[in-house]
């Protein structure tokens, strides 16, 4: 029986050891050691897709446990990869390959065909240590964080330059004749390209300050520390590595929704009068506004080179700002807007925070264990006195509930990290520390403002439902997880400075860091070199369309400098560019979802989208927001035109709708005055869908609160047509509360196709709810093809056409054709859970008109325009009329097209000035106005009017 037994189980085993070869390794994280004499190499697979390794002289953790990782990392419980084999020192997944070289201990990774990069060993033994890495095949690197070159220009990648420390110990605001003092913040994430989707990300988990040179081949990275531990990724293109990247170290929460609009600075205002005074021009002149931030006035009685100060009270200097709850519940309730409140991480000696946190340990420590806490005395002009420990979790717990808490309670919405690099330190100070058994300041120094972050966002986790809004100056990698935007630093009023703003932002997206602005108009104006109108209008519209918050600061300490968009600057174009951000709500608030469910990027650079279009690897000069929109930079003097490269594919320009087909090439001269308003350019995809939020001059929020408290909720879509079928999915909440990680959202999908001559647009049946969400509303669409409609139906039911945007506007529904490519339609109020579908017929093509004006003798810098009652002359703008030709002097003649067809038309000759675009006549036509109907098809003749 018993050599039976033994016969059937060899039978088995012979039966099934194919089987057995066959099968993969189960799922595991796989840890492999290598070593040479005293240096080890342990490679760490996490996923198919990334692999972490660690390097070092000395003892070996061993391979029983995870590898040790920073606090820049989030996501610790990776279930390894779906297949593995090792064949001596060859380590292969089903999407990467690691060899390692023995002796060297040189490591070769591939994606598994093609050899990515090599990493050898550089100065282990000495303090000072890094890797050099073969360039190879790879031609162009992004992320790396915050750094600002000299030069002032919008471009350029990494290679072929020297990532640097800003300071001693790296994060730093470093100064320079260009940009100002700007920061430089070390986030050590490494995206690198070549041909043909050859690509992939590396992530240097450390903690020390970083010297990345990518100057030669190889390439070099060094470094301070015991260890040296990497991560790679690889993945077909980059919206694949940055996915990695983001799950590695944390996607961003969706931020308030306020936080997508207007955030008024300075430094600094004084009392509640000055803010109010603000506002009452702000809403004078019709700028919808969110909020206004607070610099170190809030808490007043900062005095330099004193015991006696009250930096880190975090209190209301109630004699500037009395009765604070009542103030700040009265600007929430009734004026609109809420309030960021500026901190930092330094307490005045004599204060009795100071005692209280010294008493619990919670400050750092002059050397020691046990010593008294670090007493600050250099760059003094806050005073003097100790900084908060923010590697221990218990101190900074105990800050947020003591201090900061009663803050939220009040309705504060927001926080504002200054000086977190941190600015000014004790170099020999201890902390609890970060890493195992290291507590000097070169051990924690370029994660302190994470650390820092970090206490609030867990304190807001554990003590409320609200969404933290933070503002920061400096960070690390997983910064973009506890709900920061960043900011860089006191930039300088520069055209260069704000052209490297747009350079930077590229890079930063590339980190990670979704919510990057600046100080809008520049922070010290005292290094203005050119019309500070210009610079703050050309800052502004950069802003409006690349930044959150949009905040203009800058120092006026004086009471002597404006930051307001009402009061500097071309305050037409402020508004126009405000009020489109404030339109684009619903879009950008849907692309903050998907940054937080996806890591998809917010303001990617074409490079992300267009990695093999070699046209675009250096460009941080144009920037897509989203997928869809398509804007160039503009930042020099008497910018008057641009011109635009648009990537293979066709194109809608967002102004005029006009379809441009492109092969992959330049658009030149395109124009940045338009209808008297100073734009950024900008290109929508064909298929785009852009959600929208209905903005007048009654607007005041980006919640839609209007100061006639009507309601204005209807869910406006702009679709760009195009034969291949698109979508789009909305997504909405309560904007405030953290309820959308529970599930209260509703999205709404919205779709688009061409076929043949009628172009459909579906708005979906919503899913999901939240408080307060509609449970009906309007439905418009604003269709931009290459021709215009001569019907539209709703679920097959024919809308009504009307002859013009003034009898649309009056009616519950219908639709009518608005010139230029555009065709709009709308729904009457309609159940959200009910789909729509909105079929136009097209090919009824725009017509054109020529305009006469006799009588029309003029000055030097004056000519004749027309303007009329249709978006093609200008809706009644003088600023935005169409200048004619003066074809039989002083009879002034033009044609202009796009104009919609069959539709009546009131117009008037006007004579203006030529510069600047004035929005008022130096002489009106008399009389009535001129009046005509546009043809159905081709050219209307001549439509005549005189002086």
């Amino acid at each position: 029986m018993r050599r039976s037994r033994i016969l059937l189980t060899v039978f088995i085993t012979v039966l099934l050891a194919p089987l057995l070869i066959a099968l993969p390794a189960q799922a595991a994280v796989q840890r492999v050691q290598f070593t040479s004499g005293s240096t080890y190499l342990i490679v760490e697979f996490l996923e198919d897709d990334l692999v972490h390794f660690e390097l070092a002289n000395g003892t070996s953790p061993g391979t029983g446990a995870p590898l040790f990782t920073t606090p820049q990392i989030a996501k610790k419980d990776y279930t390894g990869p779906t297949s593995f084999n090792q064949s001596g020192n060859t380590l292969t997944t089903a999407a990467m390959k690691v060899e390692v070289t023995p002796g060297t201990l040189c490591v070769k990774v591939s994606d598994p065909t093609r050899q990515l990069y090599e990493a050898c060993p550089r100065n282990l033994g000495q303090a000072w240590k890094g890797l050099s890495l073969t360039k190879g095949q790879i031609q162009n690197a992004y992320g790396l964080g915050e750094q600002f070159f000299m030069g002032g220009s919008a471009d350029g990648d990494w290679v072929g330059r020297t990532r640097t420390p800003g300071g001693q110990y790296g994060n730093a605001m470093a100064y320079d004749t260009d940009n100002g003092p700007v920061g430089n913040a070390q986030i050590p994430v490494l995206f690198a390209v070549g041909a043909s989707n050859l690509n992939y990300g590396l992530l240097l988990d450390q903690v020390y300050k970083q010297e990345w040179n990518l100057t030669g081949d190889p390439w070099t990275v060094d470094t301070w520390g015991d260890q040296l531990r990497w991560y790679t990724m690889t993945g077909a293109d980059l919206p694949d590595l940055r996915k990695d990247y983001l799950e590695l170290t944390g996607r961003p929460p969706v931020p308030p929704k306020k936080a997508l609009g207007l955030w008024v600075s300075e430094f600094g205002y004084d009392n509640w009068a000055e803010i109010d005074n603000r506002l009452t021009g702000l809403r004078t002149a019709k700028f919808p506004v969110d909020g206004f931030v607070l610099d170190l006035p809030w808490f007043g009685g900062v005095t330099a080179g004193s015991d006696n100060t009250r930096m880190g009270s975090l209190s209301w200097d109630t004699s500037a700002f009395p009765n604070p709850s009542t103030a700040i519940s009265d600007y929430q309730a009734n004026k609109g807007i809420g309030l960021m409140t500026i901190e930092e991480s330094y307490i005045g000696k004599n204060l009795p925070e100071h005692s209280d946190m010294a008493t619990r340990g919670y400050l750092n420590r002059a050397g020691c264990a046990t010593c008294a806490p670090s007493y600050l005395t250099t760059n003094d002009w806050w005073g003097r006195g100790g900084m908060i420990d923010w590697t221990q979790d218990a101190a900074g717990d105990y800050w947020h509930t003591t201090k900061r808490k009663p803050l939220i309670d009040q309705g504060v919405q927001g926080h504002w990290l200054d000086l977190g690099e941190p600015e000014m330190y004790d170099a020999g100070d201890w902390t609890a520390g970060v890493l195992p058994g290291k507590h000097a300041h070169a051990d924690y120094h370029n994660v302190y403002n994470l650390k820092w972050a970090e206490s609030i966002a867990r304190g807001y986790a554990s003590g409320t439902t609200k969404r933290p809004f933070l503002l920061a100056r400096s960070g690390a990698a997983g910064m973009q997880r506890h709900g920061v935007a960043m900011w860089s630093a006191d930039i300088g009023s520069k055209l260069t400075a704000l052209a490297q703003q747009q350079n930077v932002q590229m890079h930063m997206s590339m980190s990670g860091i979704d919510y990057f602005g600046s100080d809008i108009g520049g922070f010290r104006r005292e290094m203005l070199d050119s019309d500070l109108n210009e610079l703050y209008t050309q800052w502004l519209a950069n802003g409006a369309w690349f930044e959150v918050p949009v905040r203009p600061h800058t120092e006026n300490l004086c009471n002597c400098a404006q930051t307001s968009p009402d009061k500097i600057g071309h305050v037409a174009s402020n508004l126009a560019n405000l009020r489109q951000r404030y339109e684009l709500t619903p879009y950008y608030y849907s692309l903050a979802h998907r940054a937080n469910r996806t890591g998809e990027p917010l303001v990617p650079p074409l490079v992300y989208h267009y990695q093999n279009d070699p046209n675009v690897r250096e460009m941080g000069s144009e920037k897509l927001i989203g997928r869809d929109l398509l804007v160039g930079v503009v930042a020099g003097k008497n910018e008057r035109k641009r011109n635009m490269y648009l990537p293979a594919g066709t194109w809608f320009d967002y102004r005029t709708g006009e379809k441009l087909t492109s092969t992959g090439q330049w658009f030149n001269d395109r124009p940045l005055w338009v209808g008297g308003e100073f734009r950024l350019p900008a290109f929508a995809r064909a298929g785009a869908i852009i959600p929208k939020m209905f903005v007048d001059d009654k607007t005041m929020n980006v919640l839609g609160r209007r100061t006639d408290a009507t309601t204005r909720d209807e869910l406006v879509a702009r679709v760009y047509a195009d034969p291949a079928a698109s979508n789009f999915t909305l997504y909405e909440d309560d904007g405030a509360t953290t309820a959308y990680q529970g599930g209260a959202v509703r999205t709404t999908l919205l779709g688009q196709q061409v076929s043949g001559s009628t172009a459909t647009v579906t708005v979906a049946a919503s899913s999901g709810t939240y408080t307060g969400a509609p449970a009906a509303r309007r439905n418009v669409v604003e269709l931009v093809t290459d021709t215009q409609a001569s019907a539209v139906t709703l679920n097959g039911t024919p809308l009504t056409q009307h002859a013009n945007k003034a009898a649309f506007d009056a009616a519950a529904s219908g639709w009518y054709n608005a010139g230029g490519n555009l065709v709009v339609a709308k729904s009457a109020s309609v159940s959200v859970t009910t789909a729509k579908t909105f079929a136009f017929t097209l090919g009824q093509a725009p017509v054109s008109v020529t305009f006469s004006c006799a009588n029309g003798t003029t000055t030097p810098g004056q000519s004749v325009y027309a303007v009329g009652g249709v978006p093609q002359l200008g809706d009644w703008s003088v600023a935005s009329a169409v200048k004619l030709s003066p074809t039989a002097y002083p009879t002034w003649t033009g044609t202009i097209g796009k104009l919609p067809p069959n539709t009546p038309v009131e117009w008037k000759c006007v004579k203006r000035q030529e510069a600047g675009f004035p929005d008022t006549a130096d002489q009106w036509q008399p009389g009535a106005n001129s009046a005509f109907t546009t043809p159905a098809t081709g050219s209307g003749g001549t439509t005549t009017g005189a002086f």
